[in-house]
């Protein structure tokens, strides 16, 4: 099976190293990696935002060439901030991702945003905003989904239900996933395929299974999954007690 996206020489200087990555239509890829290591570069450079370098293709198309009005459709990003200060209504905010009306309807029912679509979202918790950016970002039924962080400052019943949604958006529509999480449990759950970065780089790439029980994880993170849950890789000892 081809790949859907395809990237050559991403970088960003100072950010990213030079970084080349296929995704496939239908799977969820998770960024995992400490703070400050590339993963929102990243999902820049996949977006075209900022001064990156190297190209993408989705479907074969070249990112570089699509007009702006084309864009949503070929693909959304969902930033991790969720600072936003303009007096927007819910429903104007979604409306910017370009997408269809019918299709902002069936986001905002879907993701049970009926009541917060007709509030300013500057006056909106910092969980409510992230479902409303959300529903901006599936709206246009793109081909790529770039998210930064979609399951932070949510409720467990709706990172739950936002789990099992990314999975059904994949499979239904064959479209490509890659999304930064910071929860290794939550990614566990939401991946096909984990990706780790460090330091601009990616570092290991591949099941979540394998991923997670590698010794990426103690070189990385400073922990290991352990049958009792995750573990400090290693225990600095103390200062000792004299006899």
């Amino acid at each position: 099976m081809s790949a859907l996206v395809e990237a050559r020489g991403l970088a960003m200087p100072g950010r990213l190293c030079a970084t080349s990555l296929e995704l496939r239509g239908g799977r969820i890829a998770c960024l995992i990696g400490p703070n400050g290591s590339g993963k929102t570069s990243l999902l820049h450079a996949l977006a075209g935002i900022g001064s990156g370098e190297g190209e993408v293709r989705i479907g074969g198309v070249a990112l570089a060439g699509i007009p702006p009005a084309a864009r949503p459709g070929l693909l959304s990003f969902m930033p991790a901030s969720r600072d936003i200060r303009w007096p927007l209504l819910g429903r104007d905010l979604i409306r910017l991702g370009g997408a269809a009306p019918e299709e902002i309807e069936r986001r905002i029912e879907q993701l049970a945003l009926r009541d917060l679509a007709e509030r300013r979202v500057d006056l909106l918790s910092t969980g409510e905003r992230s479902r409303l950016l959300l529903a901006r970002a599936l709206a246009p039924d793109p081909k790529l989904l770039l998210l930064d962080e979609p399951l932070a400052n949510l409720d467990p019943e709706w990172q739950l239900r936002l789990i099992d949604l990314l999975r059904a958006e994949a499979a239904r529509g064959g479209r490509a996933a890659l999304v930064a999480v910071h929860d290794l449990d939550a990614a566990a759950l939401l991946a096909d395929r984990l990706i780790v970065v460090k330091e601009g780089r990616i570092v290991a790439d591949g099941s979540p299974e394998r991923v997670l029980r590698s010794s990426a994880m103690a070189g990385v993170f400073g922990v290991q999954r352990t049958p009792s849950g995750w573990k400090l890789a290693t225990s600095p000892e103390g200062p000792r007690s004299s006899p």
